[in-house]
């Protein structure tokens, strides 16, 4: 079983890296997204940190103002609001990879070969999803290590940079990561398996990317503060969506009619 699933993956990797449009969400983007909160961060600790409180929402100027001075508290709100471009991560990245593997493999008949091998529907969807996921966590975490790096590097205050290693965005990069990934997965490959066209599939599949958008807005509005109590309750329901969309992802696969309907 294992087995076939490497050799699943392998094929993915093999065909899906062909991609030049993959290949630049997979390197581009999380680099870009890593870049960004450190140049902030710089201009910030070039300005002196000259922010008022006003700046930011009451409830979070209140939340970190316990041995943190302005500037350390301006830095936080801002690294909030950048965990949550991490988090976006694990989610863009799949649904790149994922919607292209079923329907790219439609458009190249090569899809139809595969089916009519032994490899049962749960290998197949398993090696589809882990050559999707493993590129994003891997790029996730790597970009989460430089950005861990470069706050030690740039001068960071240890505030500042115990609250970017501390509980919340810690849970966020290592386990709500890589859940948010196996759900984009899920969903990408249920509107792949359905749909004709990649981009299409694509575009479709990242309607997951809007509750994340939502909670931007709704951090930088200040109606929701970041906390380890939100990350778990946040971990508890991906864990719950996870486990039904692969239920339901398997249901939906139906490989006979792949067989007998997509010419």
């Amino acid at each position: 079983m294992f087995e076939q699933i490497k050799t699943i993956v392998d094929k993915e990797w093999a065909e899906v890296f062909k991609n030049r449009m993959v290949l630049l969400t997979v390197a581009l983007m999380p680099l870009l997204f890593t870049a960004l909160p450190i140049a902030f961060l710089l201009i910030m600790k070039g300005e002196g940190g000259t922010g008022e409180s006003a700046d930011m929402p009451a409830a979070f100027a209140m939340a970190c103002s316990g041995n943190m001075n302005m500037q350390d508290c301006m830095m936080v709100y801002i690294l909030n609001e950048f965990l949550l471009l991490y988090m976006m991560m694990p989610l863009m990245i799949p649904i790149t990879i994922a919607a292209y593997s079923i329907v790219g493999e439609k458009t190249t008949r090569s899809l139809e070969p595969l089916l009519a091998t032994p490899v049962t529907t749960e290998e197949l969807l398993a090696g589809k999803g882990l050559a999707a996921v493993i590129p994003a966590i891997g790029a996730t975490w790597l970009c989460f290590g430089i950005f861990a790096v470069a706050l030690q590097l740039i001068g960071i205050s240890p505030a500042v940079v115990g609250y970017a290693m501390g509980p919340i965005w810690l849970l966020a990069i290592f386990v709500a990561g890589p859940l948010m990934a196996v759900l984009a997965v899920n969903v990408a490959v249920m509107v792949s398996s359905r749909a004709r066209d990649p981009r299409a599939a694509e575009q479709t599949a990242a309607v997951v990317i809007v509750p994340v958008m939502l909670l931007i807005f709704s951090v930088l509005a200040g109606f929701i503060i970041l906390s380890v109590k939100m990350m778990l309750v946040t971990i508890a329901i991906l864990v719950v969506l996870d486990i039904g969309l692969i239920y339901l992802g398997a249901k939906l696969f139906q490989r006979e009619v792949i067989l007998t309907r997509w010419r």
